[in-house]
């Protein structure tokens, strides 16, 4: 069972000519099969701790470690940790000029099983993918991102998910940005991953919608660049009722 484990992560940024610590000591152990959210205010360094994992060079790591399944992630190269089994759908996909999806959907493919997916089964495989999530077979032959819409964008992330197969996805405010037909869409797509027990998935969220859809394990709240506190699903309830204020205000002497 392949497991990542975060232990004491601090991480750094440059901003405005100076150095920041947004990560401020960050426990966590995501299993195979598990799905852990992770909610939070804004600022409070969700997305700083999913793109550290995924190798952004923005973010400098200075403290602590991360392994999957006993390998050191923090040595690896994007490419390297990719191939390992760690997957980022991203909150803002970005747009490759150039590179239609169906070439970058097999690229990646093969980078990641060490081999080229047979052509037949692999174009029967997106095909059916595709059609699972509602996109239009001729997205196929576009550009990656380009032109799409923030819905299409999101749907591009989980049909990689699909087909990639990781043992860690890092979803990083997947239903930002969505209408609630496409969030059911989206959602109904990482359930099908879920459902084979094979990937864990850490799902990064501000709100609480996208959990009507996909039930958690786990719930984390962070704040202030750490976890404050764990619990079940339950816990994402007390944070729709309550909000994030008891983790934001100032504690008092």
């Amino acid at each position: 069972m392949a497991t990542l484990e975060i232990k004491d992560l601090h991480v750094t940024v440059e901003a405005d000519n100076a150095t920041k610590e947004i990560l401020k000591g960050v426990d966590l152990t995501v299993k195979q099969g598990e799905t852990h959210a992770i909610m939070g205010p804004n600022g409070s360094g969700k997305s700083t701790l999913a793109y550290s994992l995924a190798g952004h060079p923005k973010y400098t790591i200075t403290g602590g470690s991360v392994t999957l399944d006993g390998e050191d992630v923090l040595e690896m190269s994007v490419d390297e940790r990719a191939r390992a089994g760690v997957f980022l759908a991203m909150q803002y996909p970005v747009e490759v000029p150039g590179v239609s999806v169906s070439n970058f959907l097999r690229t990646s493919a093969t980078a990641v099983r060490g081999e080229a997916p047979k052509l037949r089964t692999w174009v029967k495989e997106v095909k059916e993918t595709m059609e699972r999530l509602s996109m239009d077979p001729s997205f196929a032959e576009r550009n990656v991102n380009e032109g799409f819409s923030g819905g299409e964008k999101k749907r591009h992330e989980i049909l990689q998910l699909e087909l990639l197969k990781p043992k860690i996805a890092i979803l990083d405010e997947t239903d930002s940005g969505l209408d609630v037909d496409a969030l059911r869409i989206v959602s109904e797509g990482v359930n099908r991953v879920r459902e084979t027990g094979e990937v864990g998935t850490l799902l990064i969220t501000h709100y609480t919608r996208i959990l009507r859809y996909i039930k958690p394990d786990f719930v984390h709240v962070f704040s202030g660049g750490r976890i404050v506190e764990s619990g079940g699903a339950e816990l994402a309830d007390k944070l729709e009722n309550e909000g994030y204020e008891a983790y934001t205000k100032p504690v008092t002497p």
